[in-house]
């Protein structure tokens, strides 16, 4: 029992010291360095309206690869928290947008850097479709701690306990940055990964009237 109170106080620790790192690296206000875990309330006052310049985060359902990508590939993602107007939910967590690689570029000779271009054209909100136009502006790294302590045989309780304490997302996914019209590049000479389950960050530019 003590060598278990042991390691939880030692996650616990490091879990703080890389929190710590994280906003001393940010420096100057900016975007936030991890996505929300709250509902987000949408910036329009039309009612009924996700308004031009709406960011809202999604977790891709499939890994994607600048070196295995095709452009025009269809991929799906779900919505990560409730997009609300006041009380009312407009676009509830887990609602299916898609999407499609619009254009690609793999890594090769020359130190070329990877990069992928991600458009979502469509979310599907209380069973209904409606067609959206969003670019990527941003990218975060969704699996933390929480997933490897317990996949690595620490069991019922232990892992629960120890997810409580460290769970949760690690920030900005780690040699990619996004520039204009949605592309997401890597940072070295070499192809970009998107785990399932990563978070993207998009941006509205047209308007969606939700019935």
């Amino acid at each position: 029992m003590k060598a278990l109170s042991a390691m939880i106080v030692a996650v616990a620790l490091a879990s703080a010291g890389c929190a710590s790192l994280q906003g001393g690296e940010s420096g100057t206000a900016g975007p936030p360095a991890t996505a929300p875990t709250e509902p987000v309330q949408v910036g329009g006052s039309q009612q009924g309206v996700i308004p031009v310049g709406q960011e809202l985060d999604v977790r891709l359902q499939d890994r994607l690869s600048s070196g295995t990508a095709t452009a025009e590939q269809r991929f799906q993602a779900t919505t990560v928290v409730d997009l609300k107007q006041g009380e009312k939910v407009l676009v509830p967590a887990g609602s299916t947008v898609r999407g499609f690689v619009s254009a690609v570029e793999s890594a090769g000779r020359l130190d070329r850097k990877g990069s992928l271009t991600l458009a979502f054209d469509q979310i599907v909100a209380n069973g209904r479709e409606y067609p959206i136009r969003g670019l990527a502006t941003q990218v975060f790294e969704s699996r933390g701690l929480r997933d490897e302590v317990t996949t690595v045989g620490a069991g019922g309780a232990v892992g629960a306990i120890i997810g409580g304490i460290v769970g949760g997302l690690k920030g900005a996914l780690i040699g990619a940055v996004v520039g204009g019209g949605g592309v997401i590049a890597a940072t070295e000479g070499k192809d970009i990964e998107l785990p399932a389950g990563s978070i993207i960050r998009i941006r509205m530019d047209t308007p969606v009237r939700l019935q």
